[in-house]
């Protein structure tokens, strides 16, 4: 499946503690998808 439309994908993490490991792995994922 391959598209020419860029998918913008939105991460929102809770907090500014430092919990956003989960949410750059996410993005790293879709980004490279």
């Amino acid at each position: 499946m391959e598209t020419k439309k860029k998918i913008r994908v939105l991460i929102a993490k809770p907090g500014l503690d430092g919990h956003d490991k989960g949410a750059k792995i996410v993005a790293l994922a879709l980004r490279d998808a």
